[in-house]
């Protein structure tokens, strides 16, 4: 029995979260072990009153109640320790979001737009986009995994800064992939962004996470991460297989648009 997901996919009966594959999640992952360190120790301190209380101070043991009713050590103690594992918590957690919110130079772009209910996805430093939609079981491989295997991939070079900017055609929808710790909103006329840096070659899935339609199960996400030589390879091949196409009704808007009579 797994008790940790794989890199990139979910396993059967999964506890912790996927294996990190990059920096922001690696951060992720120590601020949520930190976090269950903190809130163990402090349940089981409270446990530990609660049975004092239980069967040190029962009517049986201790049949003469205490009459304190003041105590300033304690009351300094209960004041100050709360504030000092706030604090605690706060440093990291706002290191975490600073650097979650706050996009290095990108070396890739890609624009993610959600639709009902697939994705599609646009480079618009070469000029080309594509739509991505969940394969159907008869068309899959046995190595791709049901729901999450798309058609057409996103292809990234690993170890690059990767800025996905993020927008819904219709309805909200969410752009994420577990093992980038990546969850951003897709909204109708919101440009959102973020970003990740995956550290390690492989295919990496992810699904919509806000509730879209009848179909929001079925719309997943899959990033290849390949090395460099692999990714120039592809983006030569994309170029060609996705180049946009323009439509009689583009060439004639074009063609009166650079008519010299043209209004």
């Amino acid at each position: 029995m797994k008790a940790m997901a794989g890199l990139g996919q979910p396993s059967p009966w999964q506890i912790k979260f996927q294996e990190a594959a990059t920096p922001i999640m690696e951060q992720i992952t120590w601020f949520h072990d930190f976090l269950l360190v903190i809130i163990t120790l402090i349940t089981v301190f409270v446990l530990a009153l609660l049975l004092i209380v239980i069967f040190k101070f029962n009517a049986r043991a201790n049949p003469v109640p205490s009459k304190t009713t003041h105590n300033t050590l304690i009351e300094v103690v209960w004041t100050v320790v709360p504030v000092i594992i706030l604090v605690a918590i706060a440093i990291p957690s706002f290191r975490l979001l600073f650097n979650q919110l706050t996009i290095p130079a990108a070396d890739v772009t890609i624009k993610a737009t959600g639709k009902q209910w697939f994705w599609t996805y646009d480079y618009p430093d070469n000029g080309f986009s594509f739509d991505s939609l969940m394969l159907q079981d008869k068309d899959r491989k046995p190595d791709q995994p049901r729901l999450l295997a798309v058609d057409n991939e996103i292809v990234v070079p690993v170890n690059k800064v990767i800025r996905m900017q993020v927008i819904g055609a219709d309805v909200i929808h969410a752009f994420a992939v577990p093992s980038f710790g990546i969850k951003i909103d897709a909204v109708p006329g919101r440009l959102n962004e973020t970003w990740f840096r995956a550290t390690r070659e492989g295919i990496y899935y992810g699904q919509c996470s806000e509730l879209c339609g009848k179909d929001h199960a079925y719309m997943p996400i899959t990033v290849r991460v390949v090395n460099d030589r692999d990714y120039a390879s592809w983006l030569d091949q994309a170029k060609k297989k996705f180049a946009y196409k323009p439509s009689s009704e583009d060439g004639i808007a074009v063609a009166s648009k650079d008519a010299p009579n043209a209004q």
